[in-house]
C-alpha cells in the first residue's frame, strides 16, 4: 500500500511541476524570431540591369556604283585603318586606268617628238622664207614687181605663224607642262576611281552589321558595314527616378557581364540624363568602362551595382523589421525585460535587406524579425536570435531599381 502510495504522489508531483512549467511558459509568452543591432560598416548600392554600347560607331558605305565581287570581313571581326572590306567589279575602271596610261605613254612616245620633228621643219621654213623676203627687199627698184616682193613677204609672215603656232604646240607637249599634266589629271582621276572598288577600314573597331552580300549592287549613301569604334565603350542603364537623389557623377560601380559572371569589372557613372523617361518612369544612366575588358561585346547584358553611400559605422536593423514606414520615420516591435513596446525610429541609409537606425535604438536592443506581429504592447514574448543578412543583392530585371545595403 505504501508503495502505491508513493507512486501516486510522485505522479501528482509530476503533473503539478509539468503545469507550472507549462504555465511558466505562458506567462513567458510564444517563442518568435529576433535580431539583435549592432554597429556594423555599411555600403548602399543601387542595382540595375544595363547593356553595353560603344559611344561612337562608323557607317562605311561606298562612293561609286558597283556590284559586290567579295566580302572580306564577318560580324565580330576586329579592324584597323587600311584593312580590306569589300572589293567590287573593276572591269571598267581598269580599262580607263589603262586607257590614261597609253595616253601618256603615246605623249612621250609619239607626240612629242612628233611635235619637235614639225617644229624643227616649221622653223627651217620660216628661215628660208625670211631669207627669201630679205633678198627680194634688197634688190635694185625694177628688177622685181611689187607683187612679187609682197609675195615673198606673205610666205614669210605666214612661216612665223605657222612657227609659232608648232611652237606653241611643242612647248604644251613638253615634259611637265600642260598636256602631260592633263594626262596625268586624268590618269589620277582613273586610278582614284579604281581604288573606290576597294572599301577599306578607316577606324579601329569591331565590325557589328553587315548589309551587303556578294553580287549585291551597291549605291553610293547606301550603309555596308557598321563598325563600333574602339575604347569609349560604356553601360546605359534605365534607373527608377526614385534613385535620382542617390546618384552623383563619378561614383564607382561594379558591372558583372551575365556571359562571364565570375569576372567584374569596375566603372564610373559619367552622365545622368537631364530628363526623365515619362513613359517608364526611369532616368537613364551612363557609365564609363575603363579599361575595357577584351571579353566585352556590344549589347550585352550586365548587371551594375553602383555605391551610392556609405558609413563605416552604422547601426543596422534588417528591414523585415520595420513597419509603418513614412518617410525616415518606422516603427519597430523593440523587446525589453521580455515585453514588447512600439518604438518608433529614424531611418539613414535604406535598402532592399537592410536600413540604418539613426535614432530610436542603441547597440543591443533586440528587435521582433515580424514588424507585423498582431502582439500588443507589452506582451510576453521569449526570442529565437536570427542572423541579419548579408550582402544581399537586389534583383531588377524590370528596371525598378531598389538600393540594397550590404555589410562590408
Amino acid at each position: 500500500m505504501r508503495v502505491v502510495r508513493y507512486k501516486f504522489v510522485i505522479i501528482i508531483l509530476l503533473l503539478i511541476l509539468a503545469v507550472a512549467y507549462a504555465l511558466f511558459r505562458w506567462w513567458q509568452g510564444p517563442l518568435l524570431p529576433a535580431y539583435t543591432l549592432t554597429y556594423k560598416p555599411l555600403v548602399q548600392n543601387v542595382v540595375a540591369t544595363g547593356r553595353v554600347a560603344t559611344v561612337s560607331r562608323a557607317q562605311v558605305g561606298s562612293e561609286i556604283t558597283g556590284i559586290v565581287l567579295e566580302r572580306l570581313v564577318q560580324e565580330g571581326d576586329q579592324v584597323v585603318p587600311g584593312d580590306l572590306l569589300l572589293v567590287l567589279k573593276s572591269d571598267e575602271l581598269l580599262a580607263q586606268v589603262r586607257q590614261a596610261e597609253v595616253a601618256l605613254t603615246e605623249l612621250a612616245t609619239s607626240r612629242r617628238p612628233q611635235a619637235m620633228a614639225e617644229l624643227a621643219t616649221a622653223k627651217a621654213q620660216l628661215e628660208q622664207a625670211s631669207r627669201e623676203a630679205a633678198r627680194r627687199r634688197n634688190l635694185e627698184a625694177g628688177i622685181l614687181s611689187a607683187e612679187e616682193i609682197e609675195q615673198a613677204v606673205e610666205a614669210e609672215r605666214v612661216a612665223r605663224n605657222n612657227f609659232e603656232t608648232v611652237r606653241l604646240k611643242t612647248a604644251a607637249l613638253a615634259p611637265g607642262q600642260v598636256e602631260e599634266a592633263k594626262l596625268r589629271e586624268q590618269l589620277a582621276v582613273a586610278q582614284a576611281q579604281l581604288a573606290k572598288t576597294k572599301i577599306r577600314s578607316t577606324v579601329t573597331g569591331t565590325v557589328l552589321t553587315l548589309d551587303v552580300e556578294p553580287g549585291d549592287l551597291i549605291q553610293p549613301g547606301q550603309t555596308l558595314f557598321t563598325i563600333a569604334l574602339k575604347g569609349n565603350t560604356e553601360i546605359r542603364v534605365p534607373l527608377d527616378e526614385r534613385n535620382l537623389p542617390q546618384l552623383a557623377l563619378q561614383q564607382k560601380a561594379t558591372v558583372i557581364s551575365d556571359a562571364f559572371p565570375d569576372q567584374p569589372f569596375p566603372a564610373r557613372i559619367n552622365f545622368i540624363a537631364p530628363s526623365i523617361d515619362p513613359q517608364r518612369g526611369t532616368v537613364e544612366v551612363r557609365l564609363a568602362v575603363d579599361p575595357v575588358p577584351d571579353f566585352l561585346r556590344q549589347d550585352m547584358t550586365v548587371s551594375v551595382n553602383v555605391e551610392t553611400n556609405r558609413r563605416e559605422r552604422a547601426l543596422a536593423i534588417p528591414n523585415d523589421a520595420l513597419s509603418g514606414i513614412k518617410g525616415n520615420k518606422a516603427i519597430v516591435l523593440l523587446v525589453r525585460d521580455g515585453k514588447i513596446q512600439r518604438r518608433q525610429v529614424t531611418l539613414g541609409l535604406r535598402g532592399l535587406a537592410m536600413s540604418e537606425v539613426v535614432s530610436g535604438l542603441q547597440d543591443g536592443d533586440q528587435v521582433l524579425a515580424d514588424a507585423e506581429s498582431s502582439l500588443t504592447e507589452g506582451a510576453r514574448v521569449r526570442l529565437k536570435q536570427q542572423n541579419t543578412p548579408l550582402n544581399h543583392q537586389a534583383d531588377d530585371t524590370d528596371s525598378k531599381n531598389e538600393l540594397p545595403v550590404k555589410f562590408d
